[in-house]
């Protein structure tokens, strides 16, 4: 009824990959709990989990304009790591006594550093919460 879940997810390519980028590489660790029936081969279940989301230096030279607060790009160019949150759940279908495919849908929700000015210029005077639905398919290994 209970599970233990770790997720580790590393992003291998500059962020945004379309324009400046402000991070290199991202790696992110999410440890936490599920709770699902046991209906034949299909489980659903809801979960939540906490972790951190570590993104690294700008892989280039990022220009910054030198006022207070920093637009937050200036300040994720030097590389943070950030407390992250998920709440969610989702479907799991056994395919064999020790394996399953899962799907998930969960808000991640990551604590990102201040006190900055966002793109529409609106001033954080401190650290905030950023939400992002995430959506995403695996497998696994159950001992």
């Amino acid at each position: 009824l209970i599970g233990v879940d770790a997720d580790l997810t590393w992003y291998p390519s500059d962020f945004p990959s379309d324009r400046f980028a402000f991070s290199g590489s991202r790696f992110e660790g999410l440890f936490g709990v599920t709770v699902r029936p046991h209906i034949n081969r299909i489980r659903p279940f809801a979960k939540a989990a906490a972790g951190f989301l570590r993104s690294s230096e700008a892989p280039e030279p990022f220009a910054c304009i030198a006022i207070f607060p920093p637009p937050l790009s200036c300040l994720m160019a030097a590389g943070h790591t950030m407390p992250a949150f998920e709440i969610g759940g989702g479907v799991e279908l056994s395919t064999t006594r020790t394996t399953f495919l899962r799907v998930d849908v969960a808000d991640r929700i990551v604590e990102y550093p201040g006190p900055s000015f966002g793109a529409n210029f609106e001033v954080r005077d401190a650290a905030f919460f950023g939400h992002a639905v995430r959506f995403t398919i695996g497998g696994g290994v159950r001992f």
